[in-house]
């Protein structure tokens, strides 16, 4: 194991909730959930959850460009359906232990 620290190169997500996604989030949930979960097992999403508020969520993509980032998002139930009304991405560098 290296001491030595890295940067990954990611796409942090941030999709912003309709102001009545409390309520209207409910029938999309499941999916909502299930596709993340897999997508965190595929290692797409590095990590991803909400402001407890639900003013937005967030997630850390890896994908090779802001396009790819914003369209692993825009294929969620959440934004189908409306819950999601802004997706925006920005480069992110995530501290990783050196593998060398």
């Amino acid at each position: 194991m290296s001491d030595a620290a890295e940067i990954e190169s990611l796409w942090l997500v941030e999709a912003t909730y309709a102001p009545n996604a409390a309520e209207t989030r409910k029938p999309f949930r499941a999916e909502h959930l299930a596709r993340l979960l897999d997508l965190k097992d595929a290692g797409v999403i590095v990590e991803v959850g909400a402001f407890m508020d639900v003013s937005a969520s967030i997630a850390l993509v890896r994908a090779e460009s802001e396009a790819a980032a914003l369209a692993v998002c825009r294929d969620d139930a959440y934004m189908r359906n409306g819950i999601w009304v802004e997706l925006r991405a920005r480069p992110f560098g995530r501290v990783v232990r050196g593998s060398g």
